[in-house]
């Protein structure tokens, strides 16, 4: 089978797969991570192949909604891959970049990297950032019920991983958490571009946000 049917067939598995995914980590964020590796891999030395089937299957099962077991997703993506009988070696590196991925609260060592994985996760996080961003954190702590905003809760920088995986934090520590971190960790020179535009509007929505808290505005 051609390399452009594969990726035809995975489109259609992970579309199927996430049908009914939480509004932050379903098919539409898989497009856009998709989209975007396609447009950072212009700039980089990397086998597209492996991009557009890493980025399409980075989430096919996030382990926030398998409780926190994150073995499902590579799992499910190696049976689907041998199921249309990707080759070997292919299959391992899309296994390796599921399994490192992940922001993970930023206090872990990644134990696999690939200029691949370096596209990838730079897709990933810009689809954290920006106006997509801020509209995905609070899709997702609506889902979870989480307060919006709560002064008396501090930011926590130095979680653990574990602790990072079962916080209940307010939305809005999440920016600080996580999303506003995100500019300086990108791998790519088209990434860092296109977060510090993004990084910015995410400033600007913090300041109307607590302007708007206090009655300022």
């Amino acid at each position: 089978m051609q390399e452009n049917q594969l990726i035809e067939k995975t489109i259609s598995f992970v579309q199927e797969t996430l049908k009914n995914a939480e509004g932050g980590h379903d098919w539409f964020h898989i497009e856009r991570v998709y989209k975007n590796a396609l447009l950072i891999a212009k700039d980089e030395t990397v086998d597209t192949f492996i991009v557009s089937l890493g980025a399409l299957l980075h989430d096919i099962a996030d382990a926030k909604f398998h409780n926190g077991d994150e073995t499902v997703g590579p799992k499910v993506a190696r049976a689907f891959l041998e199921s249309i009988q990707v080759e070997e070696a292919v299959i391992i590196h899309v296994e390796n970049i599921i399994s490192n991925i992940s922001f993970k609260g930023g206090n872990f060592d990644q134990k696999f990297t690939s200029p691949e994985l370096n596209v990838i996760q730079d897709a990933d996080r810009l689809d954290a950032i920006g106006a997509i961003g801020i509209a995905r954190c609070f899709n997702y702590g609506g889902f979870k019920n989480r307060k919006l905003y709560d002064p008396a809760v501090p930011v926590n920088l130095n979680m653990t991983k574990a602790e990072y995986k079962k916080t209940t934090a307010p939305t809005i520590n999440h920016f600080y958490e996580k999303l506003l971190l995100l500019k300086d960790k990108m791998n790519t020179k088209t990434g860092r571009k296109i977060a510090e535009q993004r990084h910015a509007f995410m400033e600007q929505f913090l300041e109307q946000f607590y302007a708007e808290w206090q009655g300022e505005r």
